[in-house]
């Protein structure tokens, strides 16, 4: 996976149009799968009201993934008029070094082109590995602190 080869094809899909990647709305690319109630009731409510996870398929193999949604329908407490929120931005480390993270950021900003603007959330000095700081940034978002 390191050394991406001339031939190789990278794609991404978004899951709640083409069903053959379904039991992926359901969880991570990685780890056990089980449906739980929540995120299916979660699910029903968002994908009509515009919830997108797309995932990013390299030489056939799925390596990375976005969750993004209207404010009003996302996981997080942000809120804004037109604003489009991103839940879950994922690339496996094994897929790391091939500007994975910010296609899936463009393929988001590219297909909500209607949208005022773009939010999620950024951890500093917490235990999580996920949404740290430097990483959002280095997709080249902006921080804003709220106190």
């Amino acid at each position: 996976m390191a050394n991406m080869k001339p031939g190789s094809k990278t794609k991404i899909v978004d899951i709640t149009k083409i069903g053959e990647y379904e039991k992926y709305l359901y969880r991570c690319i990685t780890g056990p799968f089980k449906r739980y109630k929540k995120r299916i009731e979660y699910l029903n409510k968002a994908i009509p009201k515009g919830f997108h996870k797309k995932l990013l398929i390299f030489n056939g193999e799925i390596v990375g993934q976005i969750e993004y949604s209207p404010a009003e329908v996302s996981y997080y407490p942000i809120m804004g008029d037109n604003m489009i929120v991103m839940n879950c931005i994922w690339v496996l480390r094994k897929a790391k070094g091939h500007n994975f993270g910010k296609q899936l950021l463009e393929e988001m900003i590219k297909s909500e082109k209607d949208a005022s603007s773009f939010a999620t959330i950024a951890l500093e000095n917490h235990w999580s590995p996920w949404f740290k700081k430097r990483q959002i940034e280095k997709l080249g978002l902006q921080t804003v602190r709220f106190n």
